[in-house]
C-alpha cells in the first residue's frame, strides 16, 4: 500500500513539499517493482478532496490535493496500472481506511498482511497503520520507505508503530515479504 505518492509532497514549490521526501522515492520504486513482479495487489491510497466543497480536514490544513489539481497528480512512474493488479483508494482523511472501502476490498481478497509505505510517517502513514491494526491486519512498515518533514515526529511514530501497531522492518525485509 503506497500512501500519498503525489506531486504535492514530492515536487518543489508545492505546499506540502519537503526536500527529504525525495529520499523515499527509490525505496518506494523498489517496493512497487517487486509487488508488480510478484503479482501482488497494489493499493495507491491518495488524498482526493472535492474542489469548492467544505472539507473538515481544511480546518487543520490548507486546501490541498483537490481532484483534478496539480497537487493530486501521481509522481511519475507511480500511476496505478488499474484493476485487478492495482487500484486507487481515494481518501479525504489521513487514514486510508477511514470512510473508504479499503477494509472490504482487502477482506474480499483474503489479505491478512499489508506492507505500508509512503508519506508522511507521522500523519497519513501512521493513521493508516493504526487503522489497519485495529481492523486486524498484520502491518509491515519499511523504515527506508517513509519519512516526514518533522523527523522527530516520524521517529516517535516509528517507535509507536513498532510497539503498538505493527512491525517496522528494513526495506529488504519488506521486499522479501512481497
Amino acid at each position: 500500500m503506497l500512501v500519498d505518492v503525489l506531486e504535492a509532497f514530492f515536487t518543489p514549490g508545492k505546499p506540502a513539499y519537503y526536500p527529504e521526501s525525495a529520499e523515499v522515492l527509490d525505496p518506494l520504486r523498489g517496493l512497487l517493482a517487486r509487488a508488480r513482479d510478484r503479482g501482488r495487489l497494489v493499493v495507491h491510497a491518495v488524498e482526493r478532496h472535492y474542489p469548492g466543497l467544505a472539507d473538515f480536514e481544511h480546518k487543520k490544513l490548507p486546501r490541498h490535493c483537490e481532484i483534478g489539481d496539480d497537487q493530486a497528480r501521481y509522481v511519475e512512474g507511480f500511476q496505478p496500472t488499474g484493476p485487478p493488479d492495482e487500484i486507487e483508494v481515494p481518501k479525504r482523511r489521513y487514514s486510508a481506511f477511514y470512510a473508504t472501502d479499503l477494509d472490504l476490498l482487502l477482506r474480499e481478497q483474503r489479505i491478512a498482511r499489508v506492507v505500508v509505505a509512503g508519506v508522511k510517517t507521522n500523519v497519513c502513514v501512521r493513521a493508516t497503520v493504526q487503522d489497519a491494526f485495529a481492523a486486524g491486519y498484520e502491518v509491515l512498515l519499511p523504515r527506508e520507505a517513509t519519512n516526514s518533514n518533522r523527523p522527530h515526529l516520524a521517529e516517535a511514530s516509528l517507535e509507536d508503530i513498532n510497539r503498538y501497531f505493527g512491525k517496522v522492518v528494513s526495506l529488504e525485509q519488506a521486499w522479501e515479504s512481497l
